[in-house]
């Protein structure tokens, strides 16, 4: 754990240090582009061999393909409770991102002309969904069923065995995914992007994943697009005395458990004695969690404290590091103005009622959220991602008139006569 005072000698060097020390090595970067490159010759037979070489995962290509029979046994056996939750994020993240379903336009302009937007979904799309994960197919997959995606592709692993976990086949056909695959990581990269000769490639890769699984899609994008690039989970805590000790600890520990040891966790404090209770809980509370020894290396490697003596330091330590989540469990007075200050965050959760584990699952929001510090100019998932935006023009030869000396105008500046010719021309009669 690294503890730092705001404004302190070498503060912001060393803060940058922590946050640039998620950045993947040479090494990642080199074994991604290998196995990205022997699926795109090999096809079929690269996945087949990187998947028994680095998940002791013996399949044949008839194998990768999760047929809807498995999805459907699957809803039959998982729990009723089970099941109900899924529905239950099913319809939380659908109707909030409907708010935000963008609508086709058309309008005037000062020249008289038609202009708009028209808006259609991306056509066939994949999505990575990690290991267990059977929140992150609820917050893609029923996104991009909303956008009206006609084929929604997704990826995840599988056991020695090539079972994959009931609840994740169970929501891939409650939220709307046509056809799946028991691939992992970048081998399931490299078919979104390449294809094979049993995969068809997608137009657009999504989903959150490891280290090597997010270095994949930066190496794919331009040959298909990618959502974001978001990597191993962050939270960071701006706490002042309200602040519940037990909540505090709590959340920050359950972001610490996600299991890669690349987690960053951060308490901004505006109290020595609250940080000196916060600590004290998580030790006490990380004893009694089944992967103790993953939060624990987290806690030693990637938990930093910034001691701060007010609001607006805090804001701006937030600000720098723009946290994938971030909670506010200071006064219910502050919630405006503290959010109206911090402008990077992914998501930002207002009050000690707020876990960030709602966020994770049922409160609306996708949690396919930037990190790494990415917050600056990404946003989180959402739904206008998955579709394609036109912009519309129709001029009449009346419109034209009034827009041509402009055109003429800067087609003189920039040397380009053909351009004001173009529309020279046409009012030539």
């Amino acid at each position: 754990m690294l503890s730092l005072a705001y404004r302190s000698k070498s503060f912001w060097q060393k803060l940058g240090a922590f946050c640039e020390s998620a950045n993947v090595s040479q090494a990642v970067i080199d074994s991604v582009a290998k196995v990205l490159a022997d699926v795109r010759s090999k096809g079929d037979r690269a996945i087949s061999d990187t998947l028994k070489r680095l998940d002791g995962v013996d399949l044949d290509s008839s194998q990768f393909r999760i047929g809807e029979d498995e999805m459907k046994e699957a809803i039959r056996r998982l729990p009723k409770e089970n099941l109900a939750a899924i529905k239950e994020s099913i319809a939380s993240i659908t109707d909030y991102h409907r708010h935000a379903l963008p609508k086709s336009w058309t309008a005037k302009n000062g020249h008289g002309a038609t202009i708009g937007e028209r808006f259609y979904p991306i056509e066939r799309v994949g999505l990575y969904i990690p290991k267990d994960l059977v929140s992150t197919v609820v917050m893609t997959a029923a996104i991009a069923k909303l956008a009206g995606v006609s084929e929604i592709v997704a990826f995840t692993p599988c056991a020695k065995d090539g079972s994959v976990n009931p609840g994740t086949l169970a929501a891939m056909k409650l939220a709307g995914v046509t056809e799946g695959y028991r691939i992992a990581g970048v081998p399931a990269i490299g078919a979104m992007a390449y294809g094979t000769e049993t995969i068809n490639p997608v137009l657009k890769a999504y989903g959150p994943g490891s280290a090597y699984t997010v270095e994949a899609k930066r190496q794919v994008y331009g040959t298909i697009g990618v959502d974001l690039l978001p990597g191993p989970s962050e939270l960071m805590v701006i706490a002042d005395t309200s602040a519940d000790p037990r909540f505090v600890a709590s959340d920050l520990l359950a972001q610490a458990e996600h299991g890669t040891g690349r987690e960053k966790i951060f308490l901004i404090s505006l109290s020595k004695e609250h940080t000196k209770t916060i600590k004290a809980e998580m030790r006490r509370q990380v004893k009694s969690l089944s992967r103790k020894k993953a939060i624990n290396t987290v806690l030693k490697e990637g938990f930093l404290c910034v001691q701060v003596d007010n609001y607006v330091d805090a804001a701006e330590v937030a600000n720098y590091v723009a946290p994938e989540h971030l909670e506010l469990e200071v006064e219910s007075a502050q919630f405006a103005q503290l959010t109206r200050r911090i402008r990077t965050a992914g998501a930002i959760m207002q009050g000690g009622w707020t876990a960030t584990a709602l966020g994770d699952f049922v409160a609306g929001p996708s949690h396919e959220l930037p990190t790494g510090r990415s917050s600056r100019y990404f946003s989180g998932l959402q739904v206008s991602d998955f579709l394609r935006r036109s912009s519309l023009i129709r001029y009449s030869k009346n419109a034209l008139r009034k827009a041509g000396p402009t055109v003429e105008a800067f087609a003189r500046m920039e040397k380009l006569d053909g351009h004001g010719r173009s529309v020279s021309m046409r009012l030539e009669n």
